[in-house]
């Protein structure tokens, strides 16, 4: 492979993670600015980038501190709702493109708690909480339409339970058009060797 190849393949690669970054919007739930120690709910309309039912905010309440940033959600929320406790977003993605979802869970009350999350036909149910601490979700799907819509449903009633917090999608980038890890190691070694052996021997 020559040098220029190598840089090349090297910079798309960047490019492609860069490119698919954040799907997901307000996945860290902070749009919404709330003091330390305090909650509050809000319709998932005054929410930025969620629908669905309502959405329960929380800032370091009972001791639970987010994964990331300051607040987290509870997905049996507070206020009014009818059927199960459901929020969910829509992203842009291109069918059969593999994308990778993360997230953290944790319960609030007792390992009674249990939700469902869905995306592109796919469907795991998530009863494996704990309240002493986050338990990361990470999985992948394959996109089957120009638009796919991630949701999460609580299946136990009441406004107890289910924090979520992190939730991110991004889409695994295409490895087979890029080096394999060992020939880019060996590109970075090569360009290192090189450099050296030119100041090596430069003029005195």
């Amino acid at each position: 492979m020559s040098l220029r190849s190598a840089v090349c393949a090297c910079t798309l690669l960047v490019a492609s993670f860069a490119s698919h970054a954040g799907l997901i919007v307000n996945g860290d739930f902070e749009s919404h600015k709330l003091n330390k120690n305090s909650w509050t709910w809000l319709s998932s309309s005054q929410f930025d980038g969620w629908q669905g039912s309502n959405i329960e905010i929380w800032h370091a309440l009972q001791g639970v501190e987010a994964v990331s940033g300051n607040h987290f959600i509870e997905l049996n929320a507070d206020g009014g709702n009818s059927g199960d406790w459901s929020i969910f977003q829509s992203f842009a993605t291109e069918i059969g493109q593999h994308y990778q979802l993360d997230f953290y869970y944790r319960a609030r009350t007792g390992n009674n708690e249990q939700f469902q999350v869905s995306v592109a036909g796919i469907d795991w149910l998530l009863n494996d909480h704990s309240s002493a601490g986050w338990t990361q979700f990470s999985n992948s799907f394959i996109a089957t339409g120009n638009s796919t819509t991630l949701r999460f449903t609580s299946k136990n009633p009441g406004t107890y339970g289910n924090f979520i917090d992190a939730v991110q999608v991004s889409a695994v980038p295409v490895i087979s058009q890029v080096p394999e890890p060992a020939t880019l190691a060996a590109f970075g070694l090569g360009l290192i060797g090189l450099l050296a052996g030119r100041r090596l021997r430069q003029p005195k």
